[in-house]
């Protein structure tokens, strides 16, 4: 999501809050410390990035991977070691000037084990393996027009890809005059290389993620006015139907909390944790919001790594994780 669309809002709730003093955990139901430990700490693993996003974990390897956009850059952190470049550029490869934002965005690991990058300044998601090997591209147009500026990406078990199209990489964003495409949509790619848009009335799409079963996917929406995650059934031929809200953050916006629903990230039992206001929101599969992990910052997306139950959280300026008590589906 946009790093000016957070300020925006922290600012119109008061930002300057001491509610973002300092990364805490902030139970609403007592059902949230059987996902969090009472005691679990925060840390802060790294800091100075531009607005840092879309991180995975690397399993082979045990490292995370995550974009800095603005910088177009991808980052590597593992434990001991200092963070070092992975690969730049990460998601621009013209001529610059080009955007604010021109670097990778959302990635993902595919089923082949290469990694997956949502690029906004190139306009497309490509995979590519992690050692030794160039980038191929999966997907840069729909019906002959180029993509706004990829986001997020999943894949799920037989191969289909989905993915979001904001239009935050673009120059000017909304207003660019290089934009092709009047919708900001949710896509398919099937594993034949087609590209199917299944939703197209969503004004922000960002975040994605499957339910373990593979049956719902979700979305979250980074638009003020409509902060919602939205939950679609899945059908048989990889289409999805017209939605529901799965849950609502306008619920819990309150001065103090920066932030709207952006990445998120699903955990084994069907439980979802999703960046929004305050930090990472835990909400139960039925659409109970329980608490959240509160870092202090405007917070961009999460991801499972270690064993599975630990959850690192790119956060503006940092890199953070905690401890849980669960275990992220695909572990």
């Amino acid at each position: 999501m946009k790093k000016l669309s957070f300020l925006l809002l922290g600012i119109t709730l008061g930002c300057a809050a001491q509610e973002n003093a300092a990364p805490k955990l902030v139970a609403e139901d007592d059902a949230f410390y059987n996902y969090v430990a009472k005691d679990a700490e925060i840390e802060v693993l790294a800091e100075g990035f531009t607005w840092s996003e879309g991180p995975v974990w690397i399993k082979e390897g045990s490292y995370l991977l995550f974009s800095d956009v603005p910088q177009n850059t991808i980052f590597k952190w593992k434990e001991g070691d200092s963070i070092s470049e992975f690969l730049k550029p990460s998601g621009y490869t013209g001529i610059l000037p080009y955007s604010r934002e021109p670097g990778s965005n959302g990635l993902t690991i595919n089923n082949d084990g290469e990694l997956v990058a949502s690029e906004h300044g190139d306009r497309r998601i490509t995979k590519m393996p992690l050692v030794g090997g160039g980038k191929f591209t999966l997907a840069d147009t729909w019906e002959g027009k180029r993509f706004n500026s990829p986001n997020d990406v999943v894949q799920a078990s037989n191969g289909t890809y989905y993915f979001t199209d904001p239009p935050y990489g673009l120059p000017k964003q909304q207003d660019s005059e290089i934009r092709e495409i009047d919708a900001f949509g949710v896509y398919k790619i099937g594993t034949d290389g087609s590209v199917e848009m299944v939703v197209s009335n969503l004004s922000r799409p960002n975040g994605v993620a499957l339910s373990p079963d593979e049956k719902t996917l979700y979305v979250a929406q980074s638009d003020f006015n409509a902060p919602y995650i939205m939950a679609y059934n899945i059908q048989a031929d990889g289409s999805v139907d017209e939605g529901t809200v799965f849950f609502d953050a306008k619920t819990i916006l309150k001065p103090g909390l920066m932030g709207l629903p952006d990445g998120l990230k699903v955990a084994k039992d069907g439980t979802v944790f999703s960046t929004g206001p305050g930090g990472v929101l835990v909400i139960t599969s039925e659409g109970k919001y329980l608490g959240r992990i509160h870092t202090g910052q405007p917070t961009a997306n999460c991801a499972w790594g270690d064993d599975g139950s630990v959850l690192y959280m790119t956060a503006n300026h940092s890199l953070m994780r905690v401890q849980t008590k669960t275990v992220g589906d695909g572990f």
